[in-house]
């Protein structure tokens, strides 16, 4: 599973992207947010109020029950605004 992390996201865990084998157990976005909260402590900065990030599963926005796969690309980021 390939990570991508954007703005504050990517200050707070200290990456701009990274490799992962979540457990199996991690099947949506809602479980590999709550894995990722727990890998450090930087991740669970970023991940501390997961109403405030967005995510995209293989460049499409996705939802907390969106499912994920290990071949997948997600990227997360916080909300943005127009002007």
């Amino acid at each position: 599973m390939h990570l991508l992390y954007f703005a504050w996201v990517r200050q707070r865990v200290g990456l701009g992207e990274e490799d992962i084998a979540p457990p199996p157990a991690v099947r949506d976005v809602a479980g590999l947010v709550a894995f990722l909260a727990a890998r450090s402590p930087g991740h669970a900065a970023a991940f501390a109020d997961p109403r405030q990030i967005r995510c995209a599963v293989n460049q499409e926005f996705a939802d907390p029950t969106t499912p994920v796969g290990p071949e997948d690309e997600i990227a997360f980021f916080p909300p943005v605004t127009g002007g």
